[in-house]
Protein backbone atom coordinates (compact mmCIF):
# COMPACT_ATOMS: atom_id res chain seq x y z
CA UNK A 1 0.00 0.00 0.00
CA UNK A 2 1.35 3.45 -1.13
CA UNK A 3 2.15 5.06 1.60
CA UNK A 4 2.77 8.98 2.65
CA UNK A 5 5.15 9.76 5.44
CA UNK A 6 4.99 12.95 7.76
CA UNK A 7 7.02 13.68 10.68
CA UNK A 8 6.66 16.30 13.67
CA UNK A 9 9.64 18.77 13.86
CA UNK A 10 10.32 19.54 17.65
CA UNK A 11 8.20 22.61 17.67
CA UNK A 12 5.31 19.69 17.19
CA UNK A 13 6.66 17.69 20.21
CA UNK A 14 3.36 16.62 22.32
CA UNK A 15 3.81 16.68 25.74
CA UNK A 16 2.16 14.12 28.15
CA UNK A 17 -1.02 15.10 29.90
CA UNK A 18 -0.47 14.60 34.04
CA UNK A 19 -4.25 14.09 34.11
CA UNK A 20 -3.67 9.84 33.34
CA UNK A 21 -7.13 10.08 31.41
CA UNK A 22 -5.97 10.06 28.14
CA UNK A 23 -3.20 8.55 25.99
CA UNK A 24 -2.06 11.44 24.19
CA UNK A 25 -2.46 15.19 24.51
CA UNK A 26 -4.57 14.47 21.64
CA UNK A 27 -6.25 18.27 21.94
CA UNK A 28 -2.41 19.10 20.34
CA UNK A 29 -3.37 17.26 17.25
CA UNK A 30 -4.95 18.90 13.70
CA UNK A 31 -6.18 16.59 11.78
CA UNK A 32 -5.14 18.68 8.59
CA UNK A 33 -1.55 18.17 9.61
CA UNK A 34 -1.94 14.34 8.91
CA UNK A 35 -1.51 13.15 5.32
CA UNK A 36 -1.04 9.74 6.93
CA UNK A 37 -3.49 7.32 4.59
CA UNK A 38 -6.26 5.95 5.63
CA UNK A 39 -5.72 2.38 6.44
CA UNK A 40 -7.91 0.83 3.81
CA UNK A 41 -6.76 -0.01 0.13
CA UNK A 42 -5.28 3.46 -0.07
CA UNK A 43 -8.25 5.56 0.21
CA UNK A 44 -6.46 8.81 2.01
CA UNK A 45 -7.60 11.68 3.80
CA UNK A 46 -6.91 13.52 0.31
CA UNK A 47 -9.21 11.10 -1.41
CA UNK A 48 -12.37 12.30 1.78
CA UNK A 49 -14.04 15.23 1.82
CA UNK A 50 -11.08 17.56 3.74
CA UNK A 51 -13.75 18.77 6.39
CA UNK A 52 -14.64 15.11 6.99
CA UNK A 53 -11.72 12.41 8.06
CA UNK A 54 -13.71 8.96 7.57
CA UNK A 55 -15.56 7.30 10.89
CA UNK A 56 -13.53 4.69 11.50
CA UNK A 57 -9.99 6.09 10.71
CA UNK A 58 -7.81 8.06 13.18
CA UNK A 59 -4.85 10.13 12.31
CA UNK A 60 -1.70 8.75 12.96
CA UNK A 61 2.62 8.81 12.22
CA UNK A 62 4.84 6.46 11.60
CA UNK A 63 8.63 7.34 12.70
CA UNK A 64 11.60 5.44 11.72
CA UNK A 65 14.56 5.53 14.11
CA UNK A 66 16.30 8.05 12.55
CA UNK A 67 13.58 9.94 12.92
CA UNK A 68 13.29 9.40 16.76
CA UNK A 69 16.94 10.03 16.93
CA UNK A 70 16.04 13.17 14.77
CA UNK A 71 13.42 14.84 17.79
CA UNK A 72 15.65 13.40 20.67
CA UNK A 73 18.42 15.73 19.52
CA UNK A 74 16.03 18.69 18.60
CA UNK A 75 14.71 18.90 22.00
CA UNK A 76 17.89 18.50 23.60
CA UNK A 77 19.28 21.08 21.59
CA UNK A 78 16.12 23.96 22.81
CA UNK A 79 17.09 22.84 26.17
CA UNK A 80 20.78 23.43 25.86
CA UNK A 81 20.25 27.12 24.30
CA UNK A 82 17.86 28.30 26.87
CA UNK A 83 19.11 27.03 29.88
CA UNK A 84 22.82 26.87 28.82
CA UNK A 85 24.08 23.58 29.30
CA UNK A 86 25.62 20.52 28.00
CA UNK A 87 24.07 18.48 25.77
CA UNK A 88 24.51 15.35 27.57
CA UNK A 89 22.91 16.68 30.65
CA UNK A 90 20.08 18.18 28.85
CA UNK A 91 18.93 14.82 27.85
CA UNK A 92 19.42 13.33 30.90
CA UNK A 93 17.06 16.03 31.94
CA UNK A 94 14.53 15.21 29.00
CA UNK A 95 14.33 11.98 30.38
CA UNK A 96 13.58 12.71 33.60
CA UNK A 97 10.71 14.53 32.78
CA UNK A 98 9.39 12.14 30.05
CA UNK A 99 10.36 14.42 27.24
CA UNK A 100 8.00 17.35 28.78
CA UNK A 101 9.89 20.27 27.58
CA UNK A 102 7.49 22.58 28.87
CA UNK A 103 7.24 20.96 32.41
CA UNK A 104 10.94 21.02 32.55
CA UNK A 105 11.63 24.68 31.61
CA UNK A 106 8.52 25.72 34.25
CA UNK A 107 10.24 23.58 37.15
CA UNK A 108 14.00 24.57 36.31
CA UNK A 109 12.89 28.01 36.81
CA UNK A 110 11.56 27.77 39.81
CA UNK A 111 13.47 25.52 41.69
CA UNK A 112 16.88 24.85 39.70
CA UNK A 113 19.06 23.28 42.00
CA UNK A 114 16.02 20.46 43.07
CA UNK A 115 15.44 19.81 39.56
CA UNK A 116 19.19 18.94 39.08
CA UNK A 117 19.25 17.19 42.08
CA UNK A 118 16.03 14.78 41.03
CA UNK A 119 16.95 14.51 37.40
CA UNK A 120 20.60 12.90 38.48
CA UNK A 121 22.50 16.06 38.22
CA UNK A 122 24.20 16.60 41.26
CA UNK A 123 28.29 17.10 41.10
CA UNK A 124 30.91 18.11 43.37
CA UNK A 125 33.43 19.16 39.94
CA UNK A 126 32.66 21.06 37.08
CA UNK A 127 35.80 19.07 35.20
CA UNK A 128 34.95 16.98 32.15
CA UNK A 129 35.29 13.70 32.66
CA UNK A 130 38.28 11.81 31.72
CA UNK A 131 40.49 8.61 31.89
CA UNK A 132 43.26 9.30 34.16
CA UNK A 133 46.00 7.34 35.38
CA UNK A 134 46.40 8.45 39.34
CA UNK A 135 49.54 7.36 41.58
CA UNK A 136 49.16 5.32 44.40
CA UNK A 137 45.23 5.12 43.60
CA UNK A 138 43.66 2.28 45.32
CA UNK A 139 39.94 0.57 43.35
CA UNK A 140 37.16 0.43 45.84
CA UNK A 141 35.86 -2.19 44.19
CA UNK A 142 38.78 -4.92 43.58
CA UNK A 143 41.09 -3.25 45.27
CA UNK A 144 43.86 -3.19 42.83
CA UNK A 145 46.47 -0.83 43.17
CA UNK A 146 49.34 -1.14 40.40
CA UNK A 147 51.07 1.70 38.88
CA UNK A 148 49.84 3.43 35.81
CA UNK A 149 45.98 2.10 36.46
CA UNK A 150 43.37 3.42 34.49
CA UNK A 151 40.59 5.17 36.43
CA UNK A 152 37.22 7.11 35.64
CA UNK A 153 35.25 9.08 37.67
CA UNK A 154 32.42 11.57 36.71
CA UNK A 155 31.27 14.69 37.73
CA UNK A 156 30.32 13.47 41.27
CA UNK A 157 34.09 12.57 41.79
CA UNK A 158 33.41 8.87 42.95
CA UNK A 159 36.50 7.06 41.16
CA UNK A 160 36.98 3.65 40.25
CA UNK A 161 39.47 1.53 37.75
CA UNK A 162 37.83 1.58 34.36
CA UNK A 163 37.38 -2.36 33.89
CA UNK A 164 35.74 -2.25 37.26
CA UNK A 165 33.72 0.38 35.28
CA UNK A 166 33.38 -1.01 32.45
CA UNK A 167 31.89 -4.26 33.67
CA UNK A 168 29.42 -2.49 35.74
CA UNK A 169 28.18 -0.41 32.48
CA UNK A 170 28.12 -4.07 30.67
CA UNK A 171 26.31 -5.83 33.06
CA UNK A 172 23.78 -2.78 33.63
CA UNK A 173 23.45 -2.79 29.63
CA UNK A 174 23.53 -5.97 28.75
CA UNK A 175 21.89 -7.66 31.22
CA UNK A 176 19.62 -5.55 32.64
CA UNK A 177 18.57 -3.56 29.68
CA UNK A 178 19.25 0.00 31.57
CA UNK A 179 20.17 2.86 29.79
CA UNK A 180 18.55 6.45 30.94
CA UNK A 181 18.62 5.79 34.65
CA UNK A 182 22.53 4.29 35.19
CA UNK A 183 23.93 5.81 38.35
CA UNK A 184 27.32 6.01 39.74
CA UNK A 185 28.43 2.67 41.14
CA UNK A 186 29.01 4.55 44.80
CA UNK A 187 26.29 3.63 46.96
CA UNK A 188 23.96 6.90 47.81
CA UNK A 189 25.33 8.76 44.68
CA UNK A 190 22.59 9.60 41.97
CA UNK A 191 24.41 10.70 39.42
CA UNK A 192 23.25 9.88 36.24
CA UNK A 193 25.66 8.61 33.46
CA UNK A 194 25.86 10.54 30.44
CA UNK A 195 26.45 9.67 26.74
CA UNK A 196 29.96 11.36 26.96
CA UNK A 197 31.17 9.22 29.94
CA UNK A 198 29.92 6.05 28.50
CA UNK A 199 31.64 6.64 24.63
CA UNK A 200 34.91 7.15 27.11
CA UNK A 201 34.55 3.62 28.31
CA UNK A 202 32.80 0.58 26.43
CA UNK A 203 33.28 -0.63 23.01
CA UNK A 204 30.99 0.31 20.12
CA UNK A 205 29.05 -2.97 20.39
CA UNK A 206 27.30 -1.71 23.53
CA UNK A 207 27.49 1.84 22.92
CA UNK A 208 25.22 0.93 20.03
CA UNK A 209 22.85 -1.23 22.45
CA UNK A 210 23.34 1.77 24.75
CA UNK A 211 21.37 4.42 22.35
CA UNK A 212 19.13 1.00 20.97
CA UNK A 213 17.54 1.17 24.54
CA UNK A 214 17.50 5.16 24.88
CA UNK A 215 15.47 5.23 21.65
CA UNK A 216 13.38 2.44 23.43
CA UNK A 217 12.97 4.38 26.43
CA UNK A 218 11.94 7.98 24.32
CA UNK A 219 8.93 6.02 22.77
CA UNK A 220 7.94 4.53 26.03
CA UNK A 221 7.97 7.48 28.01
CA UNK A 222 5.72 8.86 25.75
CA UNK A 223 1.71 8.34 25.61
CA UNK A 224 0.75 9.21 22.20
CA UNK A 225 3.83 6.77 20.74
CA UNK A 226 4.00 2.85 20.67
CA UNK A 227 6.31 0.64 18.93
CA UNK A 228 5.30 -1.73 16.17
CA UNK A 229 4.79 -5.16 17.18
CA UNK A 230 5.27 -6.72 14.61
CA UNK A 231 8.85 -9.20 14.54
CA UNK A 232 11.95 -7.01 14.17
CA UNK A 233 10.27 -3.65 13.08
CA UNK A 234 11.95 -0.78 14.52
CA UNK A 235 9.27 1.71 13.87
CA UNK A 236 7.49 3.49 16.06
CA UNK A 237 3.69 5.16 16.08
CA UNK A 238 1.99 8.22 17.23
CA UNK A 239 -1.38 8.51 17.46
CA UNK A 240 -3.57 11.37 19.71
CA UNK A 241 -6.42 8.91 20.59
CA UNK A 242 -7.89 9.30 24.21
CA UNK A 243 -8.25 6.35 26.65
CA UNK A 244 -11.99 7.53 27.93
CA UNK A 245 -12.57 7.22 23.98
CA UNK A 246 -11.67 3.85 23.50
CA UNK A 247 -15.21 2.86 24.00
CA UNK A 248 -16.53 4.35 21.28
CA UNK A 249 -13.40 4.91 18.62
CA UNK A 250 -11.07 1.96 17.32
CA UNK A 251 -7.88 3.28 16.40
CA UNK A 252 -6.69 1.01 13.99
CA UNK A 253 -3.38 2.41 12.72
CA UNK A 254 -0.94 0.79 10.19
CA UNK A 255 3.10 0.62 10.06
CA UNK A 256 5.00 1.22 6.95
CA UNK A 257 6.07 -2.48 7.10
CA UNK A 258 2.53 -3.21 6.62
CA UNK A 259 1.21 -4.38 9.93
CA UNK A 260 -1.65 -3.30 11.61
CA UNK A 261 -2.82 -3.46 14.64
CA UNK A 262 -4.85 -1.06 17.62
CA UNK A 263 -2.77 1.61 19.29
CA UNK A 264 -5.19 0.83 22.51
CA UNK A 265 -4.88 -2.51 23.09
CA UNK A 266 -1.85 -4.77 22.33
CA UNK A 267 -4.52 -6.88 19.44
CA UNK A 268 -4.00 -7.38 15.65
CA UNK A 269 -6.61 -4.88 14.01
CA UNK A 270 -9.91 -5.83 15.14
CA UNK A 271 -12.45 -3.33 13.39
CA UNK A 272 -15.59 -3.15 13.89
CA UNK A 273 -15.05 -4.26 17.94
CA UNK A 274 -14.06 -2.03 20.64
CA UNK A 275 -11.31 -3.05 22.82
CA UNK A 276 -13.33 -3.88 26.04
CA UNK A 277 -15.53 -5.91 23.90
CA UNK A 278 -12.21 -7.52 22.17
CA UNK A 279 -11.39 -8.09 26.40
CA UNK A 280 -14.52 -9.99 27.04
CA UNK A 281 -15.11 -11.98 24.10
CA UNK A 282 -11.37 -12.93 24.06
CA UNK A 283 -11.77 -14.45 27.88
CA UNK A 284 -15.39 -15.66 27.08
CA UNK A 285 -13.54 -17.92 24.04
CA UNK A 286 -10.83 -19.44 26.68
CA UNK A 287 -13.74 -20.75 28.73
CA UNK A 288 -13.45 -24.85 27.63
CA UNK A 289 -16.82 -24.83 28.87
CA UNK A 290 -18.05 -23.57 26.49
CA UNK A 291 -15.78 -23.98 23.55
CA UNK A 292 -13.69 -26.83 24.04
CA UNK A 293 -15.23 -28.97 21.66
CA UNK A 294 -16.18 -26.61 19.20
CA UNK A 295 -12.70 -25.69 18.72
CA UNK A 296 -11.31 -29.07 18.27
CA UNK A 297 -13.57 -29.59 15.56
CA UNK A 298 -11.77 -29.04 12.26
CA UNK A 299 -14.25 -31.61 10.36
CA UNK A 300 -18.36 -31.80 9.28
CA UNK A 301 -20.06 -34.52 8.05
CA UNK A 302 -22.08 -34.11 4.46
CA UNK A 303 -25.60 -33.35 5.22
CA UNK A 304 -26.90 -35.59 2.61
CA UNK A 305 -24.32 -38.75 2.43
CA UNK A 306 -23.03 -38.04 6.21
CA UNK A 307 -18.94 -38.38 4.74
CA UNK A 308 -16.44 -36.78 7.02
CA UNK A 309 -15.19 -33.61 4.95
CA UNK A 310 -12.09 -31.47 5.91
CA UNK A 311 -12.51 -28.32 4.92
CA UNK A 312 -8.95 -26.98 2.81
CA UNK A 313 -9.57 -23.75 1.24
CA UNK A 314 -10.96 -20.33 2.43
CA UNK A 315 -14.12 -20.21 0.25
CA UNK A 316 -17.23 -21.73 2.16
CA UNK A 317 -19.07 -23.45 -0.69
CA UNK A 318 -18.51 -26.91 -0.47
CA UNK A 319 -18.55 -30.14 -2.55
CA UNK A 320 -19.03 -33.64 -1.07
CA UNK A 321 -16.63 -35.95 -3.45
CA UNK A 322 -18.76 -38.79 -2.69
CA UNK A 323 -22.10 -37.30 -3.71
CA UNK A 324 -21.62 -34.21 -5.06
CA UNK A 325 -23.82 -32.10 -3.07
CA UNK A 326 -23.18 -28.53 -2.63
CA UNK A 327 -23.90 -26.68 0.63
CA UNK A 328 -22.55 -23.90 2.74
CA UNK A 329 -19.85 -24.92 5.78
CA UNK A 330 -21.21 -22.18 8.03
CA UNK A 331 -25.00 -23.08 8.06
CA UNK A 332 -24.76 -26.61 6.46
CA UNK A 333 -27.48 -25.51 3.98
CA UNK A 334 -28.34 -26.09 0.29
CA UNK A 335 -25.61 -23.73 -1.48
CA UNK A 336 -27.78 -22.90 -4.20
CA UNK A 337 -29.88 -21.08 -1.78
CA UNK A 338 -27.14 -18.59 -1.07
CA UNK A 339 -26.58 -15.24 -2.92
CA UNK A 340 -30.31 -14.83 -2.73
CA UNK A 341 -32.91 -13.33 -0.95
CA UNK A 342 -33.09 -16.55 1.23
CA UNK A 343 -29.50 -15.67 2.12
CA UNK A 344 -29.42 -15.85 6.06
CA UNK A 345 -26.37 -17.33 6.93
CA UNK A 346 -25.52 -14.30 9.10
CA UNK A 347 -28.04 -13.87 11.35
CA UNK A 348 -29.15 -15.80 14.52
CA UNK A 349 -32.82 -16.38 14.82
CA UNK A 350 -34.19 -16.08 18.36
CA UNK A 351 -36.24 -18.75 19.40
CA UNK A 352 -39.53 -18.04 21.05
CA UNK A 353 -42.58 -19.51 22.76
CA UNK A 354 -42.27 -22.41 24.95
CA UNK A 355 -38.96 -23.90 24.17
CA UNK A 356 -37.74 -21.13 26.52
CA UNK A 357 -39.55 -21.56 29.44
CA UNK A 358 -37.96 -23.16 31.86
CA UNK A 359 -34.08 -22.79 32.81
CA UNK A 360 -32.51 -25.33 31.30
CA UNK A 361 -33.80 -24.57 28.04
CA UNK A 362 -32.44 -20.95 28.60
CA UNK A 363 -29.24 -21.95 29.71
CA UNK A 364 -29.50 -24.01 25.75
CA UNK A 365 -30.81 -21.49 24.34
CA UNK A 366 -27.93 -19.28 25.48
CA UNK A 367 -25.47 -21.22 24.45
CA UNK A 368 -26.81 -21.96 21.11
CA UNK A 369 -26.48 -18.18 20.55
CA UNK A 370 -23.13 -17.94 21.41
CA UNK A 371 -21.83 -21.08 19.32
CA UNK A 372 -23.83 -19.49 16.14
CA UNK A 373 -21.55 -16.43 16.54
CA UNK A 374 -18.40 -18.52 17.82
CA UNK A 375 -18.33 -21.17 14.88
CA UNK A 376 -18.39 -17.96 12.18
CA UNK A 377 -15.61 -16.09 14.11
CA UNK A 378 -13.30 -19.20 13.96
CA UNK A 379 -14.36 -20.39 10.39
CA UNK A 380 -13.38 -16.98 9.08
CA UNK A 381 -10.15 -17.22 11.54
CA UNK A 382 -9.77 -20.16 10.14
CA UNK A 383 -10.22 -19.35 6.61
CA UNK A 384 -8.06 -15.84 6.99
CA UNK A 385 -5.15 -18.61 7.95
CA UNK A 386 -6.22 -21.22 4.26
CA UNK A 387 -6.16 -17.82 2.29
CA UNK A 388 -2.83 -16.36 3.94
CA UNK A 389 -1.41 -19.78 2.71
CA UNK A 390 -2.95 -19.22 -0.51
CA UNK A 391 -1.58 -15.85 -0.33
CA UNK A 392 2.33 -17.20 -0.36
CA UNK A 393 1.70 -18.89 -3.17
CA UNK A 394 -0.18 -16.30 -4.85
CA UNK A 395 3.14 -15.17 -6.45
CA UNK A 396 3.87 -18.63 -8.23
CA UNK A 397 0.59 -18.67 -9.76
CA UNK A 398 1.18 -15.31 -10.87
CA UNK A 399 4.35 -16.55 -12.69
CA UNK A 400 2.63 -19.62 -14.28
CA UNK A 401 -0.43 -17.08 -14.97
CA UNK A 402 2.22 -15.47 -17.32
CA UNK A 403 4.00 -18.33 -18.78
CA UNK A 404 0.28 -19.32 -20.04
CA UNK A 405 -1.57 -16.42 -21.15
CA UNK A 406 1.12 -14.03 -22.11
CA UNK A 407 0.25 -11.38 -19.66
CA UNK A 408 3.19 -8.84 -18.38
CA UNK A 409 3.80 -8.70 -14.61
CA UNK A 410 1.46 -5.73 -14.12
CA UNK A 411 -1.45 -7.34 -15.35
CA UNK A 412 -1.60 -10.35 -13.38
CA UNK A 413 -1.04 -7.74 -10.21
CA UNK A 414 -4.93 -8.19 -9.86
CA UNK A 415 -4.57 -11.78 -8.24
CA UNK A 416 -2.26 -9.96 -5.57
CA UNK A 417 -4.70 -7.62 -4.92
CA UNK A 418 -7.49 -10.11 -4.65
CA UNK A 419 -5.59 -12.15 -1.92
CA UNK A 420 -4.96 -8.93 -0.10
CA UNK A 421 -8.54 -8.49 -0.17
CA UNK A 422 -9.35 -11.53 1.26
CA UNK A 423 -7.16 -11.39 4.15
CA UNK A 424 -7.88 -8.26 5.51
CA UNK A 425 -11.90 -8.48 4.59
CA UNK A 426 -12.20 -11.96 6.54
CA UNK A 427 -10.28 -10.06 9.48
CA UNK A 428 -13.00 -7.70 9.52
CA UNK A 429 -15.46 -10.23 9.14
CA UNK A 430 -14.14 -12.60 11.88
CA UNK A 431 -14.92 -9.45 14.46
CA UNK A 432 -18.15 -8.84 13.53
CA UNK A 433 -19.32 -12.07 14.80
CA UNK A 434 -17.60 -11.16 17.94
CA UNK A 435 -18.95 -7.55 17.60
CA UNK A 436 -22.77 -9.05 16.95
CA UNK A 437 -22.92 -11.13 20.16
CA UNK A 438 -23.09 -8.53 22.41
CA UNK A 439 -25.67 -6.38 20.30
CA UNK A 440 -29.29 -6.41 21.65
CA UNK A 441 -31.69 -6.87 18.89
CA UNK A 442 -32.65 -2.88 17.22
CA UNK A 443 -33.41 -1.48 14.02
CA UNK A 444 -29.94 -0.19 13.53
CA UNK A 445 -28.40 -4.08 14.70
CA UNK A 446 -31.00 -4.75 11.36
CA UNK A 447 -28.39 -2.50 9.36
CA UNK A 448 -25.34 -3.69 10.63
CA UNK A 449 -26.52 -7.56 10.41
CA UNK A 450 -27.36 -6.56 6.38
CA UNK A 451 -23.96 -4.79 6.01
CA UNK A 452 -22.64 -7.95 7.34
CA UNK A 453 -24.53 -10.37 5.46
CA UNK A 454 -23.51 -7.93 1.87
CA UNK A 455 -19.46 -8.32 2.84
CA UNK A 456 -19.70 -11.70 3.63
CA UNK A 457 -21.66 -12.85 0.22
CA UNK A 458 -19.33 -10.61 -1.78
CA UNK A 459 -15.44 -12.43 0.26
CA UNK A 460 -17.37 -16.26 -0.37
CA UNK A 461 -18.00 -14.76 -3.83
CA UNK A 462 -14.14 -13.41 -4.37
CA UNK A 463 -13.05 -16.24 -2.92
CA UNK A 464 -14.48 -19.55 -5.27
CA UNK A 465 -13.13 -16.86 -8.17
CA UNK A 466 -9.80 -16.44 -6.43
CA UNK A 467 -9.32 -20.21 -6.25
CA UNK A 468 -9.95 -21.24 -9.69
CA UNK A 469 -7.40 -23.24 -11.64
CA UNK A 470 -4.94 -21.61 -13.78
CA UNK A 471 -6.41 -22.51 -16.93
CA UNK A 472 -9.75 -20.26 -16.00
CA UNK A 473 -7.65 -17.43 -14.38
CA UNK A 474 -6.34 -16.70 -18.30
CA UNK A 475 -9.62 -15.63 -19.49
CA UNK A 476 -9.80 -12.06 -19.73
CA UNK A 477 -13.58 -12.11 -18.51
CA UNK A 478 -12.52 -13.65 -14.96
CA UNK A 479 -9.60 -11.50 -14.62
CA UNK A 480 -12.46 -8.55 -14.70
CA UNK A 481 -14.79 -10.38 -12.78
CA UNK A 482 -11.77 -11.01 -10.21
CA UNK A 483 -10.64 -7.26 -10.27
CA UNK A 484 -14.47 -5.93 -10.15
CA UNK A 485 -15.57 -8.25 -6.74
CA UNK A 486 -12.03 -6.96 -5.51
CA UNK A 487 -13.20 -3.47 -5.26
CA UNK A 488 -16.54 -4.44 -4.45
CA UNK A 489 -15.54 -5.94 -1.29
CA UNK A 490 -13.13 -3.62 -0.56
CA UNK A 491 -16.34 -1.28 -1.01
CA UNK A 492 -18.46 -3.03 1.25
CA UNK A 493 -16.07 -3.19 3.98
CA UNK A 494 -15.23 0.38 4.39
CA UNK A 495 -19.27 1.05 4.76
CA UNK A 496 -19.83 -1.59 7.17
CA UNK A 497 -16.77 0.46 9.12
CA UNK A 498 -18.15 3.23 8.42
CA UNK A 499 -21.61 2.72 9.61
CA UNK A 500 -20.48 1.08 12.63
CA UNK A 501 -18.21 3.00 13.76
CA UNK A 502 -20.16 6.30 13.50
CA UNK A 503 -23.03 4.64 15.80
CA UNK A 504 -20.47 4.07 18.59
CA UNK A 505 -19.49 7.67 18.55
CA UNK A 506 -23.07 8.98 19.32
CA UNK A 507 -23.31 6.54 22.13
CA UNK A 508 -24.33 9.51 24.37
CA UNK A 509 -28.34 9.21 24.70
CA UNK A 510 -28.54 6.81 27.21
CA UNK A 511 -31.43 5.04 25.49
CA UNK A 512 -31.22 2.04 23.31
CA UNK A 513 -30.85 4.37 19.95
CA UNK A 514 -27.31 3.52 18.86
CA UNK A 515 -25.03 0.98 18.64
CA UNK A 516 -22.73 1.96 21.22
CA UNK A 517 -26.08 1.99 23.66
CA UNK A 518 -27.52 -1.57 22.80
CA UNK A 519 -23.09 -2.68 23.16
CA UNK A 520 -23.26 -0.78 26.88
CA UNK A 521 -26.76 -2.52 27.79
CA UNK A 522 -25.43 -5.89 26.87
CA UNK A 523 -22.04 -5.68 28.30
CA UNK A 524 -23.68 -4.43 31.09
CA UNK A 525 -25.47 -7.96 31.98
Amino acid sequence: MDSEEEYLSSSDELMPDDSGDEMSGAEDFDEDDFDEPDPDFGLSAKDLDKKKVAAHAVSFKVFEPSDIRRQQDDMMNDVNMILDMNKEDAAIMLRHFRWNKERLLEDYMDRPEKVLEAAGLNSNTSSQPKLQAIPGFVCDICCEDEEGLETFAMKCGHRYCVDCYRHYLTQKIQDEGESARIQCPSNGCGRILDSRSLDLLVTPELTDRYHELLNRTYVEDKDTFKWCPAPDCPNAIECGVKKKDLDKIVPTVECLCGYRFCFGCPNPDHQPAPCDLVKRWLKKCADDSETANWISAHTKECPKCSSTIEKNGGCNHMTCRKCKYEFCWMCMGLWSEHGTSWYNCNRYEEKSGAEARDAQTKSRTSLERYLHYYNRYANHEQSAKLDKDIAQKTEKKMVQLQTTSGMSWIEVQYLNSASQALQTCRQTLKWTYAFAFYLAKNNLTEIFEDNQKDLEMAVENLSEMFEKPIQELSDPKLKVDIMDKTSYCNKRRVILLEDTAENLAKGTTGTATSIHDSLRLTMSV
